[in-house]
């Protein structure tokens, strides 16, 4: 039987800095497929366009894996424009086997891992210059690792699939759960070969996954499992890589789409105007987070004012950015306030009116972030040094619009114990990562999901099974036994 392999490419992606754009093309090629040099660089453009491209369903990180890791945390919960009641089981936990956003989430992130996999299994035989050839398959690699770490955070032990189905029958697709150890090891060693990637690329191979990329997925893996020495070495080697990675000054830099693949940018998803294939655009944070200048809830709400929105101290930025509770209505010029603050991060307030052109990346991981991952692994191993201290300072020095490397006492922490430092951790991480995909992630990784979520009233519903989602009941009707299900489910 002839293999038949599809890639649907399109304009995609946006990497560490630098910007991949993709004339949108459909194709279908045959086993022949894989001659070219540029065969082999459009297969890997398929595998970033996982990320990002859904036909006909809101893609991975367009909002998909956002329900699964905010709208089901503390942070988020579905307003009255949600009308999927399976969105809205998530919203309260009431969710089982059966959730579509669930199985389409799993069905996303096997679908780009089985992209990478094509990719891997037919580059070689490609007429290309062999470096580009390493470099394209640690591309792809990089890809699979970072899919992989999204699969074993929400289902635990995954099945490892590492090359492309060979046959259609039912027999050759089922594949046993893989234990949670196993599918670390192979998360390692595909981003482990990832480090090998350039730093920077010229101007016309711009927008691929980078070594110091690939080194920032590596510290937070690390820091999942609680391997501190390992976060920390990866930490320090992003920080001190000579990447040109920095905070922006201005904390609302990060979303302007003016300042895309930014000095903060380590690693984004792109999103382009009328992108193809997510309905109206790419992204659907801004549709679903404002509808209008009206009292009716959008269909993704703050869970809570009280544990969000009012936690922010006088003159931290970073509230007003989240979360908007007035905008000024362009159509009459007046300045309207919202019932309740609706999230922030997402609109275009040039496109308020015109979602389809918003295009605003989504920061799958952002220099914050690996500051806050190195002072939490080192107060974790050692208490709270002066090092892991002064990380945590620089970005609450940008939170309240200060000087980012100088000393600022109206700001600083001071004086912490390694408990207190671990808490102001937290409380940082809460108010930094709004809407960025983190929450729940944090809370599973820090033992407190149950604790925190139980604080919303309308989640009293979580229990310790909501620590990990079910495996979708489509995928063990193909294997039961090699598939059993997570507890509680």
């Amino acid at each position: 039987m002839k293999k038949i392999i599809t890639f649907i490419l399109s304009a995609t992606i946006l990497v560490s800095c630098t910007e991949l754009e993709v004339t949108p093309t459909s194709f279908i090629t045959e086993e022949n497929f894989f001659k070219t040099q540029d065969d082999a660089v459009a297969s890997v453009t398929a595998v970033y366009a996982s990320l990002s491209l859904d036909p006909g369903e809101q893609s991975l990180f367009g909002r998909n894996l956002y329900f699964l890791t905010d709208m089901a945390s503390d942070y988020a919960a579905a307003g009255v424009s949600a009308t999927n009641p399976q969105v809205r089981a998530l919203s309260s936990l009431t969710h089982d086997a059966t959730s579509d956003r669930v199985q389409v989430a799993w069905r996303q992130i096997y679908n780009g891992i089985n992209r990478a996999n094509v990719a891997i299994d037919n580059i070689p035989r490609a007429n290309a210059p062999e470096v580009l050839k390493t470099r394209l398959i640690n591309e792809a690699k990089f890809i699979r690792g970072l899919l992989y770490f999204q699969a074993v955070r929400l289902w635990g032990g995954v099945p490892i699939v590492l090359h492309e189905p060979t046959s259609i029958q039912l027999e050759s697709l089922k594949s046993r759960r893989a234990t949670v150890e196993e599918v670390y090891t192979q998360i390692i060693s595909d981003l482990t070969a990832a480090e090998s990637l350039p730093s920077t690329y010229s101007a016309n191979e711009a927008g691929r996954a980078t070594s110091g990329a690939a080194k920032a997925i590596l510290t937070k893996v690390y820091l999942t499992r609680k391997d501190w020495p390992n976060a920390i070495l990866k930490a320090k080697e992003v920080i001190n890589g000579g990447y040109g990675y920095g905070l922006f000054e201005n904390f609302a830099d990060i979303f302007n789409k003016t300042k895309k693949n930014g000095k903060e940018h380590i690693f984004s998803v792109q999103f382009e105007p009328n992108q193809a294939g997510n309905g109206s655009s790419g992204s659907t944070f801004q549709s679903t987070s404002f509808t209008g200048f009206t009292a009716t809830e959008p269909a993704d709400i703050i869970s809570d004012v009280a544990l969000f929105y009012d936690i922010y101290a006088a003159g931290d930025v970073r509230r007003d950015v989240s979360y908007k509770k007035q905008l000024l209505n362009p159509a009459t010029g007046t300045l309207y306030t919202f019932p309740k603050p609706i999230f922030g991060k997402y609109l275009d307030l040039n496109n308020i009116a015109t979602p389809a052109n918003v295009a605003i990346n989504f920061p799958l991981i952002r220099y914050a972030d690996i500051l806050l991952s190195f002072a939490e692994a080192t107060n974790e191993q050692s208490g709270p040094t002066a090092e892991a201290v002064e990380y945590v300072n620089q970005v609450r020095r940008r939170a309240f619009a200060k000087p980012i490397t100088t000393p600022d006492p109206s700001v600083d922490l001071v004086g912490l114990t390694a408990e207190q430092l671990r808490q102001a951790i937290r409380e940082e991480r809460k108010k930094e990562f709004v809407q960025e995909g983190q929450r729940w992630f944090d809370l599973v990784r820090w033992g407190t999901l149950v604790t925190e979520v139980k604080k919303v009233t309308a989640k009293n519903s979580v229990s310790e099974r909501n620590n990990l989602y079910p495996i979708p009941q489509s995928e063990r009707n193909i294997d039961p036994v090699g598939l059993p299900q997570n507890p509680g489910y």
